[in-house]
């Protein structure tokens, strides 16, 4: 064929099929049994080797993260396959940015000859590769007018106010005459008819939620597996009693959404393109409604009073004038969750972060039914975040030594071990190529009538075993090296970064946001010296967690300011802003308190007595008069 270089070669082929369901809709056949037909064909007629099958059945084209693709891919870097063909040039994808990337320099880089059989596409074939662009543009041109084929249809189901999702919105349910339409579920439309009373009265999300919590009623997710829902019981295979566990976000949600007045919402996330799997979220005002689709559970003013009320308690950022530097890094380190600032104002400071401390959000929410406080003061996270960061910064640039301490901490993997390791990935690669032929030469056999069906079934169980186990291996080893690459890089990474904070005084959300990933802080320990102490973990940018740091908590009466004792006039420092006397004179009063409190006590107990003791004395003297009574008669 003319513009193609005739070689003699015998590849190791790679025969890739895909197949999804708007794929599956074309005239011509598409079946991944036909793709391999035609493909096993080829190969045959060219006498090249088959060195292995890969399959994604189900994938769009639009999409290269495919798990055959991939494996594909990391085969083809591993040295296994140098040709790669399909049945046509949309098998391979039908995002012409992504196949071009693949086609033009992938494949040439490593080597790689790829072939279209029915589209005449060779990468030898440099002629033809000149066309291969504008295939790639039709073939992703398909693919984006099936995209706007399916979501003019959506839209005009939604226009008519058909509803269309999959399960039906806590509260209802779908009609059984017409699933695109919604009636009240009146199981749970109290629920629903409850949170927006209280609402309405003026109790604010979090005052609703507990509300409900006491009421021990099944969470939405949890009614929804109850029903049938599939997805959900994840979420109570380790306590079953979150089953009864509503989150704010959840009674949000619902005095949110206009479903509850009778009005279907729609287009609440949109991706940017068929390309992008990102779909952020739109504020509700945003958001598509078509009225009067169904019945509400609340009418539309009550609906509209309660969005006018949600909006009217949100919150100014700041409040009380405390910068919270930390948000979205600080969590706790036993529920992961994160931890939130909170205003001490019982406390009198002269700054601002020292009338804040940091506590487990869960905790707050739920209480110690799910997690403990974990509280730390705001001043002493400053603190220890400020130091921890200047000795790294320090470290980096005065003291090399330490740096390659820590470099060799964190990559584990010494040079010999990582050597090791390459030479076993390298054994696996090539076993794993064994594999593949001896399968092939066994179903030939097969075919061939060679051996029989039983003999076959025992040899191929064999070697899927050993396929398996090498496979897992081969994982563990690749992940292992990679690791340890990576790391090494990271710890480059970091002390690079972090060289140009020695010295700094002072944090900003910028400086946390560019070092640290996440914080994590335990709750306090008492040791047996009586001493308290509290572990934190920094987990940093590129590196990681390296060391956990262990700080004593600030008592939070060390910044008051000394004050005299109303009994003996003595100065002291106060342990509360409310405290009125010195260690000494508290302990006389609250002795004194303490044993007059058990006077009392004495005295109680002695007049419940003396009265017991009359009322018995009552009974009895009005049982003999009653003996003598009845003998008299």
């Amino acid at each position: 064929m003319a513009g193609i270089r005739m070689e003699n070669k015998i590849y190791e082929v790679g025969m890739y099929c895909r197949l999804s369901k708007d794929d599956g809709t074309d005239n011509e056949s598409a079946s991944i049994a036909t793709q391999k037909s035609i493909l096993t064909d080829y190969v045959k007629k060219q006498g090249w080797h088959l060195a292995k099958t890969y399959v994604d059945d189900g994938y769009s084209g639009t999409n290269f993260q495919r798990p055959s693709f991939q494996n594909m891919i990391k085969d083809i870097e591993s040295g296994l396959i140098n040709c790669v063909i399909t049945k046509d040039l949309s098998r391979l994808g039908r995002n012409y940015l992504d196949c071009g990337l693949y086609l033009e320099v992938f494949f040439p880089e490593h080597n790689v000859r790829y072939i279209a059989v029915n589209d005449g596409v060779d990468t030898l074939n440099k002629s033809a590769m000149d066309i291969t662009p504008f295939r790639n543009i039709l073939n992703e041109m398909y693919s984006a007018d099936v995209s706007v084929k399916i979501k003019s249809a959506y839209r005009a189901r939604f226009q008519q106010g058909k509803f269309m999702g999959t399960t039906a919105p806590y509260g209802y349910v779908k009609d059984p005459a017409d699933h695109n339409h919604l009636l009240i579920d009146d199981k749970v439309a109290h629920v629903v008819r409850e949170i927006f009373d209280l609402a309405l009265a003026g109790n604010g999300i979090a005052k609703i939620r507990k509300h409900i919590n006491k009421q021990h009623i099944l969470r939405p997710a949890a009614y929804a597996a109850e029903q049938g829902a599939t997805g959900y019981e994840r979420y109570f295979e380790e306590n079953e009693e979150n089953r009864y566990i509503w989150s704010e976000n959840s009674v949000r949600g619902i005095l949110r959404s206009p479903i509850y007045a009778g009005n279907l919402a729609g287009y609440k996330r949109i991706a940017a393109n068929m390309k992008s799997k990102k779909r952020p979220s739109k504020l509700p005002e945003e958001w598509e409604v078509i009225p009067d689709t169904h019945e509400g559970i609340v009418t539309q003013e009550e609906f509209d009073t309660v969005q006018q009320l949600i909006t009217s308690r949100r919150l100014p950022e700041n409040k009380g004038g405390f910068e919270n530097i930390f948000a979205g890094v600080i969590k706790c380190a036993d529920c992961g969750y994160a931890m939130r600032a909170m205003s001490a104002n019982r406390r009198k400071r002269p700054d601002i972060i020292d009338c804040v401390q940091y506590s487990c959000n869960n905790y707050g929410r739920y209480g110690n039914i799910m997690c403990t406080a974990h509280s730390i003061e705001a001043r002493d996270l400053f603190n220890a975040v400020l130091t921890d960061i200047n000795r790294f910064a320090d470290m980096a640039v005065n003291d090399e030594k330490a740096v390659r301490a820590i470099e060799k901490r964190l990559t584990e993997t010494d040079q010999s071990k990582a050597k090791a390791l390459e030479k076993e990935q390298r054994k696996l690669n090539k076993r794993l190529a064994e594999l593949d032929r001896l399968f092939s030469s066994l179903y030939e056999d097969k075919v061939m009538e060679r051996i029989t069906e039983r003999n076959f079934e025992m040899m191929s169980g064999k070697y899927q075993k050993e396929q398996l186990e090498i496979e897992a291996r081969l994982k563990e080893v690749t992940e292992t090296l990679s690791d340890s690459y990576e790391k090494t890089q990271g710890v480059r990474d970091f002390l690079s970064l972090i060289r140009n904070y020695q010295g700094i005084k002072e944090l900003d959300a910028t400086i946390i946001n560019a070092l640290i990933d996440k914080i994590l802080v335990s709750e306090r320990e008492k040791l047996t010296d009586g001493m308290v102490r509290q572990e934190i973990k920094i987990y940093y940018k590129f590196i990681g967690f390296v060391g956990e740091l262990h700080i004593t908590p600030t008592k939070r009466w060390t910044a008051l300011k000394p004050k005299n004792c109303t009994v003996c006039g003595v100065e002291y420092v106060p342990r509360s802003g409310i405290s009125k006397y010195c260690p000494a004179c508290a302990k006389k009063i609250q002795r004194e308190k303490s044993n007059e409190s058990k006077r009392r006590s004495r005295e109680r107990n002695r007049q419940a007595c003396i009265e017991l003791s009359a009322k018995n004395d009552r009974l009895i003297l009005n049982s003999v008069r009653a003996g003598f009574c009845a003998k008299a008669i």
